[in-house]
């Protein structure tokens, strides 16, 4: 029920039950600092679920939500914003509630509550601050706008949830929609609420059940015990609204959102997740031309084309994954995925990649790191037409108007690859509609140098990218590289060389000798 409902139905009330319905509540939440707006800031303060993501439109109180929970109910509890100077609105907030800053420590951003329990507050500006996080158990592990902090921060900070007591513990999460590519990860994560494409789409606040299987995320039953007696958690969404925050709606902040533009009045005044943000302006591949390319995608390859080119992003051990992905001319696959420590070496590597390969097509393997190298060695035994992309090479070749050369074949190929997407050009790439291969290629950053010949594109490293996406822009590398095959830049492997040239010169040989034998006969 909303809370103009509510209000309505007290106020067709005699006076005298009136009164006693206001005095049980004021005695139900004596002990209370926060009471909560009744509809869905009511129902995430309640809400079962180990996980839940309290967001949508701005001004629905999901700020207050977190500090009202870690003062009333949860303690010791961390609250983070991505950026360590941003935790000033959670303190406002928290004293606002509590009316004093006692026991507030503004260096170690420790507040200690007069009950005896604390509230942390910090921030994760950088990928691997979330190590500071590690073995530190709390109740309650809240995010404040969680599309800023990319998932690995996510999912490792929320591992060390515990109760030395065996109390309830909670993970709450609140956020408008992302204004970026990076952000979607989010909308992956709770993708039954979130995705219009799911298919099995859940209402707000119903339960569902999640656990990882071979690295990879899997829904499955409440009832479901893993091999090693692992239990699945549950996740839920509860959409935030302005409407039901009154406190806010008295001071018209909802004719501010309404003068928005368009785009962000969607998103912040409506708090709807499907809506593109704005590119960041050295943002190589528009983030609509790669939405564009994934509409014009099919389950199947064309059956006319066959595959022209296999690509691999080799990861041999480690946190990052193997990718392989194929081209059927302008159609791309989807990824075919291995852990790292299923990929061990070269000979795995190789077998897996020939598995996917069809009408003999072009292999082409990042050997820029030195873990492809051992797979490309395996391909050139198997006389597999195989070649290394090194992205630090040079680059001889210029943006189609001519006007800028590259920095190295890395920036060359992320930016012919935005050429060849280009919807103005009539471009029929199509992409896997893959939310990670969405962040990867959207992603990808540039800058304008002076080089040696004239002016350089230059794309930002991949530890940039890294940093930004939480993790390895895998996939991306994989699908520019696949779209790449046909360079003349690519080199074979030495392996697959030597055994050409020998190739050639027993062709050569046997050339000669036939020459010699019909000039002998010439002679006779």
């Amino acid at each position: 029920m909303r809370l103009d409902e509510i209000l309505q139905a007290l106020d067709v009330l005699p006076a005298t039950e009136r009164a006693q319905i206001e005095k049980m509540a004021l005695e139900a939440t004596i002990d209370q600092r926060f009471i909560p707006n009744p509809g869905p800031q009511t129902d995430a303060w309640f809400c079962d679920a180990d996980e839940t993501f309290y967001g949508g439109s701005a001004g629905g109180g999901k700020t207050a939500l977190l500090c009202g929970l870690a003062i009333d109910e949860y303690q010791p509890a961390l609250i983070l914003r991505r950026q360590a100077t941003q935790v000033k609105g959670i303190e406002d907030e928290l004293s606002r509630i509590l009316g004093t800053r006692d026991g507030y420590n503004s260096q170690t951003h420790i507040w200690r509550l007069p009950s005896g329990g604390t509230i942390e507050l910090g921030g994760v500006p950088n990928e691997s601050d979330k190590e500071k996080y590690q073995g530190r158990p709390h109740r309650l592990k809240g995010f404040d706008e969680i599309t800023q902090f990319t998932e690995s921060q996510y999912r490792y900070i929320i591992g060390w949830l515990r109760d030395a007591h065996g109390r309830r513990c909670r993970v709450v999460a609140t956020g408008n929609p992302p204004t970026s590519a990076q952000g979607q990860w989010v909308v992956k994560y709770w993708a039954p609420w979130l995705d219009p494409q799911h298919p099995n789409p859940a209402k707000p606040g119903e339960l569902r059940w999640f656990t990882t299987i071979e690295g990879e995320d899997v829904e499955v039953g409440e009832d479901y015990v893993g091999p090693k007696g692992e239990r699945p958690r549950s996740r839920t969404f509860i959409r935030s609204r302005l409407e039901d925050n009154p406190d806010l709606m008295a001071t018209g902040y909802a004719s501010t959102l309404e003068a928005l533009p368009k785009e962000l009045r969607d998103r912040l005044r409506d708090g709807s997740f499907d809506v593109e943000g704005d590119d960041d302006p050295w943002q190589v591949i528009p983030t609509k031309w790669v939405k564009l390319a994934q509409a014009r995608w099919t389950d199947r390859p064309p059956e006319d084309i066959p595959m022209t080119a296999v690509a691999a992003d080799v990861a041999q051990g480690g946190a990052d994954k193997t990718q392989i992905q194929t081209r059927h001319d302008w159609w791309y696959s989807r990824f075919d995925s291995h852990k790292g420590s299923d990929t061990p070496d070269g000979p795995t590597v190789a077998g897996l990649i020939i598995k996917q390969m069809r009408d003999r097509c072009r292999v082409v393997v990042d050997a820029g790191g030195g873990y492809g190298g051992d797979t490309l060695t395996q391909l050139a035994h198997a006389d597999v037409d195989c070649y290394g992309f090194k992205g630090g090479n040079a680059s001889a070749s210029h943006t189609r108007d001519g006007m800028f050369g590259f920095k190295n074949l890395r920036a060359q190929v992320v930016w012919q690859f935005r050429e060849q997407l280009d919807p103005d050009y009539g471009s029929k790439i199509a992409l896997p509609p893959d939310p990670e291969l969405t962040a990867d290629l959207c992603a990808f950053r540039y800058e304008i140098r002076a080089g040696g010949g004239g002016e350089e594109i230059v794309v930002l490293p991949k530890e940039e990218m890294r940093e930004m996406l939480g993790r390895s822009p895998d996939k991306g590398d994989t699908t520019v590289m696949l779209s790449a095959s046909k360079l003349g830049g690519l080199k074979r492997p030495k392996a697959a060389q030597e055994r050409r040239d020998a190739a050639f010169r027993r062709v050569q040989s046997v050339t000669s000798n036939s020459a010699l034998k019909a000039r002998l006969r010439g002679k006779k």
